[in-house]
Protein backbone atom coordinates (compact mmCIF):
# COMPACT_ATOMS: atom_id res chain seq x y z
CA UNK A 1 0.00 0.00 0.00
CA UNK A 2 1.07 3.67 -0.55
CA UNK A 3 2.80 5.47 2.03
CA UNK A 4 0.64 7.89 2.01
CA UNK A 5 -2.48 6.03 1.62
CA UNK A 6 -1.57 4.35 4.66
CA UNK A 7 -1.13 7.63 6.57
CA UNK A 8 -5.04 8.78 5.50
CA UNK A 9 -6.33 5.83 6.67
CA UNK A 10 -4.44 6.24 9.71
CA UNK A 11 -5.89 9.41 10.10
CA UNK A 12 -9.25 8.22 9.37
CA UNK A 13 -8.89 5.39 12.19
CA UNK A 14 -7.83 8.35 14.86
CA UNK A 15 -10.39 10.29 13.94
CA UNK A 16 -12.93 7.65 14.32
CA UNK A 17 -11.53 6.79 17.57
CA UNK A 18 -11.60 10.59 18.86
CA UNK A 19 -15.16 10.43 18.22
CA UNK A 20 -15.67 12.27 14.39
CA UNK A 21 -17.13 10.07 12.67
CA UNK A 22 -18.30 12.25 9.62
CA UNK A 23 -14.10 13.63 8.75
CA UNK A 24 -13.73 9.43 9.12
CA UNK A 25 -15.80 8.73 6.90
CA UNK A 26 -14.60 11.29 3.96
CA UNK A 27 -11.62 9.78 4.16
CA UNK A 28 -12.68 6.34 3.84
CA UNK A 29 -15.23 7.43 1.24
CA UNK A 30 -12.21 9.10 -1.10
CA UNK A 31 -10.91 5.29 -1.55
CA UNK A 32 -13.51 3.70 -2.02
CA UNK A 33 -10.96 0.96 -4.17
CA UNK A 34 -8.97 -0.18 -0.96
CA UNK A 35 -10.36 -2.95 1.09
CA UNK A 36 -8.98 -0.95 4.62
CA UNK A 37 -10.44 2.01 3.27
CA UNK A 38 -14.25 0.11 2.68
CA UNK A 39 -13.49 -1.55 6.57
CA UNK A 40 -12.86 1.62 8.07
CA UNK A 41 -16.02 2.93 6.00
CA UNK A 42 -18.61 -0.18 7.41
CA UNK A 43 -17.14 0.63 11.20
CA UNK A 44 -18.47 4.08 10.48
CA UNK A 45 -22.02 3.75 9.60
CA UNK A 46 -21.89 0.90 12.22
CA UNK A 47 -20.99 4.15 15.03
CA UNK A 48 -24.01 6.13 12.83
CA UNK A 49 -26.40 3.02 14.00
CA UNK A 50 -26.89 2.08 10.25
CA UNK A 51 -26.36 -1.42 10.03
CA UNK A 52 -27.58 -2.00 6.69
CA UNK A 53 -25.42 -0.12 5.08
CA UNK A 54 -22.35 -0.93 7.42
CA UNK A 55 -23.52 -4.55 6.03
CA UNK A 56 -22.87 -3.29 2.83
CA UNK A 57 -19.63 -1.69 3.13
CA UNK A 58 -18.50 -4.83 4.67
CA UNK A 59 -19.66 -7.20 1.91
CA UNK A 60 -17.33 -4.82 -0.01
CA UNK A 61 -14.37 -5.46 1.96
CA UNK A 62 -15.16 -9.51 2.26
CA UNK A 63 -15.84 -9.18 5.96
CA UNK A 64 -18.87 -9.26 8.33
CA UNK A 65 -20.52 -7.53 10.84
CA UNK A 66 -19.46 -9.09 13.94
CA UNK A 67 -22.00 -6.72 16.69
CA UNK A 68 -20.63 -7.87 19.80
CA UNK A 69 -17.51 -6.48 18.91
CA UNK A 70 -17.32 -2.83 19.66
CA UNK A 71 -16.50 0.03 16.99
CA UNK A 72 -13.09 0.84 18.91
CA UNK A 73 -12.28 -2.86 18.85
CA UNK A 74 -12.91 -3.10 15.54
CA UNK A 75 -10.90 0.12 14.65
CA UNK A 76 -8.00 -0.64 16.50
CA UNK A 77 -7.93 -3.94 14.36
CA UNK A 78 -7.83 -1.81 11.80
CA UNK A 79 -4.89 0.09 13.35
CA UNK A 80 -3.18 -2.82 13.30
CA UNK A 81 -3.51 -4.18 9.72
CA UNK A 82 -2.90 -0.71 9.10
CA UNK A 83 0.78 -0.83 11.03
CA UNK A 84 2.35 -3.92 9.26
Amino acid sequence: MDPSLRHELREAVRLALGGDGPAAHLIAQAHESEPLANWIHAVVHRMEGDADNASYWYGRCGRALRPHLSTDMELQEIAAALAD
